[in-house]
């Protein structure tokens, strides 16, 4: 299991505060005034550049059938799937910074890239920023997050037990069990979260609906449970989008071949949500964070429950360093991610413990937090909720 390292105050608070007493205010005015300033120019160098990188990639494919050996030709179309997801990573995370508006400081500019390069990823834009901007609200509330929101104790005890879930229980901790269900993680989580909206808190969804309805949770739906009235033209607008972009991937398979499709778009589109998953599930899951409930939490601790990690080069050049500064992210989202590095090494002498960082090996690290983080204890009397230990032998039923 990776450590997580938190940094030492190097200053003392007035009236000897501790770090969680820090206001957004306090920290706010650590943050050079600069780093809140929005280049349309800069971001969209970015993903000029990032556009070369792909059309570089496909133009490397449709020379693969040339090279002279099957071998050859299965490992270059390997080597391409790879490469060009974490192309298309980078290219998702400029829409990223559109929905939060870092991009530029122009919204329609924000909105019209957003959505064109989401669409391109088969990304419902608008409906993605709508709940995204709910889960930058309420991150770490354990009741109105939508990301990654973990089962209580006394959730998992109030279900009825069944067949299922007593054979469940017998092969839970095993590896076989852990690799099939961290591989379906992997590959079917981004899908699920948009299609059932998965992982989500028990009072995440707008005020208009209450009630579990799981063929309306849809990030596809206009009109369905996730969405206020006034939002469905923008669910409709990201529907057209996906359709225009599944149109064109289908016409293009006509003239292509469907099999070429697949290795140029598709292979990659799952390597894309491979590392979404990933990415967003270890900034916000990690066994020494907790959650807080509806009288412990506030925005700045919720924001501070974010964990910075390292991912080498692609982390930093691919992936636009997104994972190496998200807690800054967190605290100020329309900060652009080129000023990440400055604002976060700015603020973080005065964030104490409560800033977080995990340098362990990323894809360890994902394994590891897979098995050990499932079940949350109840609220303490501080309105924490932390990790059941799997070491503790702790039993829910």
């Amino acid at each position: 299991m990776s450590t997580i390292q938190t940094i030492e105050p190097v200053i003392q608070l007035k009236g000897d505060a501790e770090a969680k007493d820090l206001t957004y205010g306090f920290i706010r005015s650590k943050v050079p005034a600069h780093c809140f300033e929005r280049s349309a120019l800069r971001g969209s160098l970015y993903l000029l550049r990032d556009f070369i990188y792909a059309s570089v990639l496909v133009y490397l494919a449709l020379n693969i059938d040339y090279l002279p050996s099957p071998t050859l030709r299965a490992a270059a179309w390997i080597l391409y799937g790879f490469a060009q997801g974490c192309v298309g990573v980078g290219i998702w995370i400029i829409g990223h910074e559109c929905g939060h508006g870092a991009f530029s400081a122009y919204n329609k500019l924000n909105n019209v890239v957003g959505w064109a390069v989401h669409s391109l990823l088969m990304v419902p834009f608008f409906s993605w920023k709508i709940t995204h901007g709910r889960h930058h609200r309420y991150h770490a509330h354990i009741d109105k997050d939508v990301v990654f929101v973990p089962a209580t104790e006394s959730e998992v005890k109030a279900q009825e037990p069944s067949m299922f879930s007593k054979f469940i229980e017998l092969v839970e901790e095993t590896p076989l069990y852990h690799a099939i269900t961290l591989l379906g993680h992997q590959l079917f989580g981004w899908q699920l979260y948009m299609l059932f909206n998965v992982s989500a808190g028990n009072k995440s969804l707008p005020p208009k609906e209450k009630g579990p309805k799981m063929l309306r949770n849809s990030h596809l739906d206009p009109i369905g449970s996730l969405f206020t009235s006034s939002q469905a033209p923008l669910i409709a607008i990201s529907d057209i989008g996906l359709l225009i972009v599944g149109t064109s991937l289908y016409y293009l398979a006509q003239h292509i071949g469907s099999w070429k499709v697949v290795l140029l778009y598709v292979v990659p589109y799952m390597w894309v949500h491979h590392w979404l998953v990933a990415i967003t599930y270890l900034h916000h899951t990690h066994p020494d964070v907790p959650h807080y409930d509806e009288n412990a939490w506030t925005f700045v601790k919720g924001a501070l429950c974010t964990v910075d990690r390292r991912f080498g080069w692609i982390g930093r050049h691919l992936f636009h360093e997104i994972i190496d500064y998200h807690v800054i992210h967190h605290l100020f989202p329309k900060i652009p991610f080129y000023h990440a590095e400055e604002a976060t090494n700015a603020v973080t002498p005065f964030l104490g413990k409560q800033y977080r960082l995990d340098e362990g090996m990323y894809l360890k690290s994902l394994a590891d937090t897979f098995g050990s983080c499932k079940v949350k204890t109840d609220a303490d009397s501080k309105g924490e909720l932390h990790w059941v230990r799997p070491e503790a032998g702790k039993k829910l039923n």
